[in-house]
């Protein structure tokens, strides 16, 4: 049977997580007072986008920010612009009490396995829902065969934010 996905997303789950992205050399230094979202971590200048994808794979929402800001730094503002869910899943970077505590308060369930280090245990994981999380990994490669998304040239991040918004919509687009 033909999908309709493109006229009815799933917004029962929404699957999160965060992708480092190379800034060419020349995209640094902008002379311009606006963010530029341009981070040092090991591999150099990099952007990180952190996106949220519905149950189909199909982006919802998104943020960029530098290569040194974490999966839980950034989630807090990424979950409130999330349309409501019955779950939200993650990998073991958003493992943090009060992100799962934000993610009780808007009505969803949070399914994040706990690191190794936790002192909480994982007795309630659902395993089976967070199988699925790769959706969230298929889109960033989607996103990554544009090469002015792949690489970041631009300076300014608005200006990059504009070109990840475009490739999304592009991945909205029915085939």
């Amino acid at each position: 049977m033909f999908s309709k996905h493109w006229l009815d997303p799933d917004w029962e789950w929404r699957f999160m997580d965060g992708s480092y992205v190379k800034a060419h050399q020349h995209s640094a230094g902008a002379a311009s007072q606006e963010s530029h979202a341009i981070g040092k971590s090991r591999a150099g200048n990099t952007t990180r986008i952190h996106l949220g994808v519905d149950g189909y794979g199909l982006p919802v929402e998104f943020e960029i920010t530098g290569g040194e800001v974490n999966d839980c730094s950034a989630a807090p503002d990424l979950i409130a612009r999330l349309p409501d869910a019955k779950a939200i899943v993650a990998d073991k970077g958003y493992d943090s009490e009060w992100l799962r505590e934000q993610i009780m308060k808007k009505g969803s369930r949070a399914v994040i396995p706990s690191k190794r280090n936790s002192l909480k245990g994982n007795a309630d994981m659902d395993w089976d829902l967070y199988r699925y999380r790769h959706l969230v990994e298929h889109a960033f490669a989607r996103l990554k065969q544009y090469r002015a998304i792949a690489t970041r040239y631009d300076k300014l991040k608005r200006n990059y934010e504009s070109m990840v918004a475009i490739a999304y919509g592009y991945l909205w687009l029915p085939m």
